[in-house]
């Protein structure tokens, strides 16, 4: 089967970040596809490098950027929810004048083209958090 998953909830806010990756490694465990993961309103934090947890805690950013390259997935934070919480790739940053960008290893910066996109292409489209 193939899963596309949408995260709307940021990495240490509520359970879905963890659910979701736990989901999306178990799937792939199983020998579904799953070739995209679109994250959503609070859910794009899950992207940002500048996450530092305390060393005795998981590293969710690190984690999904490992899975990604590991599994090949395209990792979708939206762009204009990205942008409302100070979230930027190069280019976002260049085009809106920021001395710098936070993005992550692994993931990249898009619009919800690719949330319907996935709709349409998976057989089933999975959402964690509200």
């Amino acid at each position: 089967m193939k899963f596309g998953i949408l995260v709307n909830e940021g990495p240490y806010t509520h359970q879905a970040s963890d659910s979701a990756y736990q989901f999306t490694k178990a799937a792939l465990a199983k020998g579904h596809t799953i070739d995209r993961v679109f994250f959503y309103h609070d859910g794009v934090n899950n992207g940002t490098r500048f996450t530092t947890p305390p060393t005795d805690d998981r590293n969710l950013v690190n984690l999904w950027g490992g899975l990604a390259k590991e599994h090949n997935i395209d990792m979708v934070v939206c762009v204009a929810a990205a942008q409302r919480r100070g979230i930027c790739d190069a280019d976002e940053a260049k085009r809106h004048g920021k001395d710098g960008n936070n993005l992550a290893d692994g993931f990249r910066i898009s619009g919800l083209g690719q949330l319907i996109e996935l709709g349409i292409q998976a057989d089933r489209l999975v959402v964690f958090g509200d």
